[in-house]
C-alpha cells in the first residue's frame, strides 16, 4: 500500500465518522426528547433537543472538515483541489460559527453569563 491509498482510506473513515456522530447524536437526542414528552416533563424539552442536535452536528462538521483536508492535500494536492476546499471549509466554517451561536446564544468571544445556569447534559 502506498502513502495516497492510505491517506485515502483515513479520509474516508474520518468522513464516515463524522457522518456516523451526526446520525447517532440525532438519534439520542430525539429519543431522549420523546422520553422527556412521554414522562410528561415540564420545562424546555425543546431547547435542551436543539442543543443536543446541534452539538452533534458541530462535531460531526468538525470531523468532516478534517477528512475533507486530509483528503485533498494527502491525496489530491493541485490548486483546483485547494480552491474547492477553501470553499468547503469557508462554508462549513460558517455553518459551525452560526449553530455555536444558535446553541449558546452568545458570540464565541463572548464569556458566559456568570448568573446563568450549566447547560443541561
Amino acid at each position: 500500500m502506498d502513502f495516497q491509498t492510505v491517506m485515502d482510506a483515513v479520509g474516508r473513515a474520518v468522513n464516515a465518522a463524522g457522518v456516523v456522530i451526526i446520525v447517532t447524536g440525532a438519534a439520542v437526542a430525539t429519543v431522549v426528547a420523546v422520553m422527556a414528552l412521554l414522562r410528561r416533563q415540564t420545562g424546555t424539552i425543546y431547547e435542551v433537543y436543539r442543543r443536543r442536535l446541534g452539538r452533534s452536528i458541530l462535531l460531526g462538521l468538525e470531523f468532516l472538515v478534517a477528512a475533507d483536508i486530509i483528503s485533498t492535500v494527502a491525496v489530491d494536492p493541485t490548486f483546483e483541489s485547494v480552491g474547492v476546499l477553501a470553499l468547503i471549509v469557508l462554508i462549513r466554517t460558517f455553518l459551525s460559527f452560526t449553530l455555536e451561536l444558535e446553541i449558546t446564544g452568545r458570540w464565541p468571544w463572548q464569556k458566559p453569563d456568570a448568573g446563568s445556569a450549566a447547560d443541561p447534559p
